[in-house]
């Protein structure tokens, strides 16, 4: 086990809701595994005015997300946990911010190590940093300095320009870590293992024996309170700009040199670069965008999204998006890309599928489908595991070919502790290990890629967005996606194994 070096937690918007739901709860398990350094300690920022005991009762004692088995006692963790008011937006109550961590500081000799985690609205992204360094806590003269900044990193290209020219006015690249919970799942890093690790999977790899990848993320509730936010993003910016075109990095990159930090961002980032650009022709043709109607699932009257709380009646924002794409260079010439996410679908499941091109030989066809594809499934949730589709003889006479399915589940791992997507990143910012960070040189191309997508949206209203009833697989034109004879989308199940049937309708 790697040694953490002592040092203090900051966490921007301590008071909101994902410090009570996510992160105090993943530092708690740190603690109680027993990887946080000898010394450290945490302190919540926000505007509102507790002191370090009603903090620490809001977060700690009273928090329904800590879990807590026989025996555990919160006193010891709660000591750890520290608060202090100030106005986010003021650079003159910034000092009072040093002052304090550097009491802190002293009292628990966290060596000025210190990790500025923040949970706040995009808004303030730019905003807190500047302040910071203004009062000198950007500098790294006896420990380090870290920042932690949660998506959406920019709105769109331009933005997302500035925001990067901003936070490089005060602090090195390798000091910001943009944080996506996305990669931090067990799953997405194991993206890389069976390529990497595996000599029958590393040499079919590539244009030369696969077909064609698929990568869904669907999600079976709405937008539920969150109407206002949401429409005001959509699919495109909420799940395809970062988290899928992260796991498209992943899944073809170039093997690095190492496996650090710098080999594989490099590698990711000449993936984002070899993004073939979608002409408008290609952008009317290639992505589709939907929204859900209202529908009856399972019985249950369900509304839709332009009923939803704080969201326009005219809305045109996506709640549904499908591409198609292409990786202009050696490894992925010709091979097309299929992405696509949305809301109130079937079931909850995000999944990498990898299908291989058929058999050149034809002896086992018999009149019947022929050569049905091998496939690779690696799902990321629920049910995290992986399936391998192979044709194998049916039993009897003559040589009748059914495909079957060969799957692991990592919950078949009963006595391996899986971390949760916040520990694992949280505790790889600890370390100083950004491979699970997106780099400012990658988002910038993944959002080249991107924006003028989003423009021909906004400036062409003749593209069309299409409505698609709650509870189904999205808009029937995402189909037409696909060519290729009696080649579709995958409908994933619940359940890893469980394929071939609308399992969730």
């Amino acid at each position: 086990m790697i040694k953490n070096d002592n040092q203090i937690l900051v966490i921007f918007g301590a008071s909101g809701d994902l410090t009570a739901r996510k992160l105090i709860p993943a530092i708690h398990n740190l603690y109680k595994k027993n990887y946080l350094p000898e010394k450290y300690a945490i302190v919540g920022v926000g505007r509102t005015a507790y002191n370090d005991e009603e903090f620490r009762k809001k977060v700690v004692y009273d928090n329904e997300h800590l879990k807590q088995e026989n025996g555990d006692s919160k006193e010891e963790f709660a000591s750890l946990v520290h608060y202090h008011a100030l106005d986010t937006s003021k650079a003159e109550d910034y000092p009072g911010l040093a002052k304090r961590l550097y009491s802190i500081d002293e009292e628990f000799g966290t060596n000025c190590n210190v990790i500025f985690y923040l949970s706040v609205p995009p808004s303030l992204y730019g905003v807190i940093p500047k302040h910071l360094a203004s009062a000198g806590l950007n500098e790294e003269k006896t420990g380090w300095t870290r920042l932690i900044i949660e998506k959406p990193f920019g709105y769109d290209l331009q933005s997302a320009q500035e925001l990067n020219k901003v936070l490089l006015e005060d602090y090195n690249e390798d000091q910001i870590y943009r944080i996506d919970h996305y990669l931090g799942k067990e799953t997405v890093q194991n993206l890389l293992v069976p390529r990497f690790s595996n000599s029958i999977f590393e040499p079919l790899w590539n244009r030369n024996y696969i077909h064609r990848v698929e990568i869904t993320s669907a999600e079976s509730v709405g937008v539920e309170k969150r109407g206002g936010y949401y429409d005001g993003s959509g699919a495109m910016r909420d799940m395809v700009q970062n988290h899928l075109l992260q796991l498209i990095a992943l899944v073809a990159m170039e093997p690095p040199v190492k496996s650090d930090a710098f080999s594989i961002r490099n590698e990711k980032l000449k993936v984002f670069q070899s993004l073939r650009p979608l002409t408008p022709e290609e952008i009317r043709k290639n992505v589709i965008r939907g929204q859900y109607m209202a529908s009856k699932i399972k019985g249950e009257e369900v509304i839709g999204y332009r009923e939803e709380e704080g969201v326009p009646k005219d809305s045109r924002t996506e709640t549904y998006v499908a591409l198609k794409f292409f990786i202009d260079n050696w490894r992925w010439a010709g091979v097309p890309f299929y992405i696509r996410s949305g809301k109130k679908l079937p079931t909850r499941v995000s999944e990498v599928v990898i299908h291989f091109k058929p058999n050149h030989h034809h002896i086992f066809s018999n009149n019947q489908e022929i050569n049905k594809q091998n496939m690779l499934v690696i799902r990321i949730q629920p049910d995290e595991g992986i399936l391998l589709k192979f044709g194998m003889k049916v039993p009897g006479a003559g040589f009748e070919v059914e495909n079957v399915n060969m799957d692991f589940s990592y919950s078949d791992l009963t006595d391996a502790y899986v971390p949760d997507a916040y520990e694992r990143l949280l505790l790889d910012c600890m370390q100083g290990d950004a491979t699970l960070y997106a780099r400012g040189d990658s988002v910038l191309a993944a959002w080249e890629f991107i924006d003028p997508i989003l423009k021909a949206w906004k400036e062409d209203q003749s593209i069309p967005i299409y409505g698609y009833p709650a509870g189904t697989w999205g808009p029937e034109n995402a189909d037409e996606l696909i060519e290729g004879k009696n080649m579709a989308w995958r409908y994933p199940c619940k359940n890893l194994a469980d394929d071939g049937i609308f399992c969730e309708l």
